[in-house]
């Protein structure tokens, strides 16, 4: 303050930083005495005279404070009495104490100093307007309800018992589980370290998620719905007419999207893909949706598609007794080469098989020839030292919300895809470089060293060194699948790296100008870059719903596999889950030693299940 009411005296009261002091000697400084008894010399600046006393002692006040107690007048009527004039501290007490001993000019001024009805200082005290006072009030009430919701939610939190208001006060703790941010109030009350898994461990704790809530969806900020946009009609266009001719979409049972078919047609073999670029042309708004997706995310809970599910319904694969097709054509020659390629916009009449079913025909017509011809195609691929890594899978769903984990069979049916989806893709890589038709490339560098392995542990760790395929508009070799050319071509239904090729095939194919590289590489990056937070999604999801089941299952016990030895730990593959886990054994394990485990606890958060070895 710089308000000074003349020179203070000995035994003067006056006001040193806000609080109250007895002035106990002068010479060319005050010499003050404080509360607790303390002593300090400051400049007459320092301080403001509030009473020029006699205060014999600054304890005194306390003893004067006790007899005002009860016997001032109201501090509302005062307001009201000075009517916006200005008064003193001096005949503030007067008003309210009916005198002006030190005792009432202290008391007088906290009430000043508490607020909310005077501001200014001691010789100008202001009262303040009414509109400001009720505002004030209003705040200040609010902040005590606010401070006390607090204090109740503090301790509703510590018994394990929330409200359903409860659950917006700990959005700021699921903000940071979905890593949206870096601080929460609530985790740093209950010391609680302020990270993503620390965070989702105590929202487990507390009850206010079940222990099988899923955060990487929102985590990492994929699409929790399909796309709500309306689907064009079919074009009437030209299409080959290819409806009299056997073609099958082989999938998983219940499959919901087939964007794939085979036929045979003599020594051709035809790869009919659902006419995706058909309906979602280059810059509308399917298209700039799918684009933003990146791919159809697949969860076990279920799968939220790249495109409108309209549009799966009017394009898949045998989903209607004759589909609308892009069928791409070729032979593949006895040094399993391909030739004579052809991309045709075509009507096709689907039959829908699973892969078992496949399985048991794989004797009988086309599939018997087609197998041959892919194995034509699968040799020449191997003497290319393509990679061969048959590490476990498994198919994850839920079921009337139990986990359901079904390990994937390895079938020759399910291969005999794979090389002729391989073969299409080969077959319209080789056809846009002929013709100049910019595509996004998947390309691959060989690794350090090219291996051959046999066993899990060395599969396991032939599949560290891959370097990571890429998306690129420059032609370009696949180690991993032994092609010297490839593109993703058969799925433009849940894909959009393969869309993007079907685009620039279908604008080739009508005589117009396709996207240039510059243009397509932009897309195709904007793409890739969702894609890979759609792939970290389902990767995380499908480990948290694992670890669901096994915690669902206290005392699981099963076979692992020893696939790699760390410094401290041994890594353990259980083919059964197509899980990972680390041990710590006394021992050294060997390499793919076969192993009985017992689940011992199962960490949510952390994403990790704890395993040891049982004897015997």
């Amino acid at each position: 303050m710089s308000i000074h009411q003349g020179n203070p005296r000995i035994d003067a009261l006056v006001l040193y930083k806000s609080r109250p002091a007895r002035v106990s000697a002068l010479d060319d400084k005050i010499e003050l005495e404080l509360e607790g008894g303390q002593t300090k010399r400051v400049r007459l600046k320092d301080v403001v005279l509030l009473h020029p006393g006699p205060l014999r002692r600054l304890a005194d006040l306390t003893a004067g404070l006790d007899r005002l107690a009860g016997q001032s007048g109201s501090f509302e009527e005062a307001w009201e009495l000075l009517d916006g004039e200005s008064t003193t501290v001096t005949e503030l007490a007067e008003l309210l104490y009916g005198e002006s001993s030190p005792e009432a000019v202290w008391a007088s001024w906290q009430l000043v100093m508490e607020g909310p009805l005077f501001e200014g200082e001691p010789e100008a005290i202001r009262p303040r307007a009414a509109e400001v006072i009720a505002q004030e009030r209003e705040q200040r009430e609010a902040k005590a309800r606010a401070e006390q919701e607090w204090a109740d939610f503090v301790a509703r939190i510590e018994k394990r018992v929330l409200l359903p208001e409860d659950g917006e006060r700990l959005r700021e703790v699921e903000r940071m589980v979905y890593q949206q941010s870096e601080h929460s109030r609530i985790l740093k009350h209950f010391d609680v370290a302020e990270q993503p898994a620390k965070a989702h461990a105590f929202l487990l704790r507390v009850g206010h998620w079940p222990a099988e809530h899923n955060p990487y969806p929102k985590r990492f900020g994929v699409a929790l719905a399909a796309p709500a946009l309306p689907v064009p009609e079919l074009a009437e266009e030209p299409r080959l007419d290819l409806t009299a001719l056997p073609a099958y979409a082989i999938d998983d049972a219940g499959n919901q999207d087939p964007d794939d078919a085979i036929s045979l047609d003599g020594d051709r073999v035809w790869v009919h893909v659902a006419d995706v670029a058909a309906l979602v042309t280059p810059g509308s708004e399917l298209d700039l949706e799918a684009r933003a997706r990146g791919a159809t995310l697949y969860l076990p809970e279920g799968a939220i598609t790249m495109l409108p599910e309209a549009a799966t319904a009017a394009l898949g694969m045998g989903l209607k007794e004759i589909s609308p097709a892009l069928s791409f054509g070729f032979r593949c020659d006895e040094q399993g080469e391909l030739h004579d390629i052809d991309v045709r916009p075509s009507w096709v009449r689907v039959e829908r098989l699973s892969y078992g079913e496949t399985e048991q025909r794989l004797s009988e017509e086309p599939f018997a020839s087609l197998s041959r011809l892919v194995e034509r195609f699968r040799a020449r691929r191997a003497a290319n030292q393509a990679a061969r890594i048959d590490l476990p899978e498994v198919n994850l769903r839920l079921s009337d919300g139990q986990v359901i984990i079904e390990p994937m069979v390895r079938l020759a049916a399910r291969e005999l895809v794979t090389d002729a989806m391989l073969m299409a893709g080969e077959a319209t890589a080789r056809l846009c470089q002929e013709r100049e038709i910019a595509i996004p490339f998947a390309v691959q560098p060989p690794p350090e060293r090219i291996e051959q392995p046999e066993s899990l542990s060395g599969m396991h760790a032939y599949r560290r060194f891959f370097k990571p395929s890429r998306t690129t508009v420059e032609p370009g070799a696949h180690f991993g699948l032994g092609l010297p050319l490839y593109t993703r071509t058969t799925s433009p239904l849940r894909r959009y790296a393969d869309l993007l090729v079907h685009q620039q095939l279908r604008a080739h194919l009508r005589g117009e100008p396709p996207l240039d590289a510059s243009d397509l590489a932009t897309r195709a990056s904007q793409a890739e870059v969702a894609g890979a937070a759609v792939r970290k999604t389902e990767r995380l999801s499908n480990q948290h719903w694992k670890l669901v089941y096994l915690r669902a299952h206290p005392g699981w016990r099963g076979r692992g596999v020893v696939v790699a030895r760390e410094e401290r730990r041994t890594v353990v593959l259980i083919p059964e889950l197509a899980l990972e886990t680390r041990l710590r054994a006394k021992q050294e394990l060997q390499l793919d030693a076969e192993l009985d485990l017992l689940l011992t606890s199962v960490d949510l958060p952390e994403l990790e299940g704890r395993f040891r070895l049982v004897d015997g």
